[in-house]
């Protein structure tokens, strides 16, 4: 597991607004935290394009890289932390450009 990396995750139902079930998301925490925390931060990714009608999202196209086959919604404002027993299997990466959007996105949200 690795900064960047798109998983196929499960996520679990919580009732309310959260996503839920088997989704790909991309690990946007640090790889030194990854490797001693029991949690990875990660920012669910949908299918549903209507979703980037909301502040905090950015589409991301599929490609070699990413291993995504539809484009896909990155939810930023539903960043969470996710149990690794939860990750389903590595899909692919994204680029660098991308993962500094999506970091950018989150600053925003965060108020930073």
């Amino acid at each position: 597991m690795h900064r960047g990396g798109v998983w196929r995750v499960r996520l679990p139902f919580g009732g309310g607004r959260e996503q839920a079930g088997e989704r790909p998301a991309i690990i946007i925490q640090d790889d030194a935290f990854i490797q001693t925390l029991p949690l990875v931060l990660i920012v669910p990714l949908t299918g549903e394009m209507a979703a980037s009608r909301f502040a905090g999202t950015l589409v991301i196209q599929p490609d070699a890289q990413n291993g995504l086959t539809i484009s896909s919604v990155a939810l930023v404002f539903q960043t969470r932390g996710l149990d690794k027993r939860r990750f389903l299997g590595r899909l692919g990466v994204v680029d660098a450009q991308t993962l500094d959007q999506i970091l950018t996105l989150l600053d925003r949200l965060t108020g930073r």
